[in-house]
């Protein structure tokens, strides 16, 4: 009896040895099919740009800003989706650096929705590299919500031209644009032009300060001498289209066409603004020209900002630094057809955003009688074939120093206008609605161009092409 109980108790043990082994090798398996999600996405130009991992479906932020320390505080609310299974993964966020400039985390949570199931989790901050450890693990297809509480001083992020971005301070707020690299001057961010989402973003600010978002305004409270500005975009954009300018500023709304709402923000030290009356009428020729307006609101937003010195695409209402001329007026605006509804995928094509803006000028211009786009045209290829502006192909940029010099802007217009007399204007026309249709909120590289222009044109131009987008030199010949 004795060894027969003890020949079963052997067995037993035997077994659960087994199951034991069984269950930590699948629990071992288990665990290795999480992974970290990639800290950057590649672009040849800012390679640790975006991260890997999760789609970010919205942000939801909350900002309170004080001009006079430069102190910026956010609570940051972000839904996305894990796109492979996640034992970690980043958000880009500029870390407080020895001067003191940038911020400092004190709280990062990870929950199901924005209420009490968030659970606060471990995270690191290093550089622009937001580190978030989620427990439990994200498994792939799980939608999840980030909070991330951060407060330091805001400073304005330099670009390898030295052109300053970002969430830049002015003497009575700040002037805040993102292209290509300062959204996580500001806000984390999955910083990547092809990772589109929507945003509502709040800002509070003392008292008289007027602060300005991308989308429709949905309220202004004042309470205790600071006032909330709430601002909710319903289109997806990309991070570095979002903005935040406060300042003092005259505010017009006025209602368009089909009913979108125009905010006009005017630092009252601009004068002879009369230009931006033309906002209306470009908005229809652009949208006689390639489709209708893809977006919810539109307006424009004129600063005192001497130090920034250039005008930039926000989603929905342009940043000026100084007053507008009409020809840069009529680019900020068909931004929104061209760069913010159809944006690049990678930084080196930002031809595609540019090129068409200034095409845009072009056509402006000779809708109102001021010079043909011909004439135009005409202008930038007077430049001598020795010029370095030929050296510069505008589809094989270099590096990001040269992301904003002329070749991208002039070389790019002129191969969309040599395309027109090359395809002849009704397939020409045709190739930019089908190009803005085809491609509304989502995202294009050079190649996608090319071919749709040969599917619309029903030609080859591959010879075109290399000459006007990838060679260095002056075309002769097309």
């Amino acid at each position: 009896m004795e060894r027969h109980h003890l020949r079963r108790l052997g067995l037993v043990l035997v077994t659960l040895l087994i199951a034991t082994g069984a269950l930590a090798a699948t629990a071992s398996a288990d665990d290795d099919r999480y992974t970290a999600g990639s800290f950057g996405l590649g672009d040849p130009f800012f390679p640790n740009a975006g991260n890997g991992g999760y789609d970010v479906e919205s942000y939801d932020l909350d900002l309170d800003y004080t001009p006079a320390s430069r102190a910026l505080a956010g609570k940051a609310f972000i839904t996305a989706t894990a796109t492979q299974d996640l034992d970690a993964f980043n958000l880009d966020l500029r870390a407080q650096d020895e001067e003191g400039h940038f911020y400092t985390v004190s709280r990062v949570a990870v929950g199901k929705d924005n209420g009490p199931t968030l659970k606060d989790m471990a995270f690191s901050h290093e550089g622009q590299e937001l580190t978030i450890v989620p427990r439990p693990k994200l498994k792939t297809g799980e939608t999840f919500v980030v909070l991330v509480e951060y407060a330091g001083t805001a400073h304005e992020v330099t670009d390898p031209d030295d052109s300053i971005e970002g969430f830049v301070p002015t003497d009575d707020g700040a002037f805040v644009v993102s292209e290509p690299q300062g959204a996580p001057g500001w806000y984390p961010a999955n910083d990547i032009p092809t990772d589109k989402a929507l945003f509502d973003i709040s800002i509070t600010v003392p008292e008289g300060i007027t602060a300005l978002a991308n989308g429709v305004l949905l309220s202004q409270e004042t309470e205790n001498g600071k006032t909330t500005w709430e601002w909710s975009h319903g289109m997806p954009m990309a991070p570095y289209l979002a903005t935040a300018t406060n300042g003092v500023f005259s505010l017009t709304v006025t209602e368009l066409a089909g009913g979108i709402p125009s905010y006009v923000a005017v630092d009252p030290r601009r004068t002879n603004t009369a230009v931006l009356a033309n906002i209306p009428a470009m908005m229809a020729f652009f949208s006689e020209t390639y489709g209708p307006y893809p977006f919810d609101a539109t307006g424009a937003i004129v600063d005192f900002a001497p130090h920034v010195g250039y005008a930039l695409e926000t989603q929905t209402k342009a940043n000026y630094s100084n007053t507008p001329g009409e020809s840069t007026l009529a680019h900020e605006i068909a931004h929104e057809w061209f760069g913010n509804a159809v944006t690049l995928s990678n930084w080196p094509d930002i031809w595609l955003n540019e090129g068409f803006a200034r095409l845009s000028e072009w056509l402006w211009l000779d809708h109102r009688g001021i010079r043909t786009a011909q004439q135009s045209f005409d202008i930038q290829y007077a430049r001598a074939a020795t010029s370095s502006f030929w050296q510069i192909p505008p589809a094989a940029l270099p590096g990001p120093e040269v992301l904003f010099s002329s070749p991208p802007y002039d070389r790019g217009g002129m191969t969309l206008h040599a395309l027109r007399g090359k395809i002849g204007d009704m397939a020409f026309f045709q190739l930019l609605r089908t190009w803005y249709a085809d491609n509304k909120y989502g995202n294009v590289t050079t190649a996608d161009f090319i071919e749709t222009a040969e599917e619309v044109s029903g030609m080859q131009l591959d010879a075109f092409f290399d000459v006007w987008l990838f060679q260095p030199g002056k075309p002769t010949s097309w």
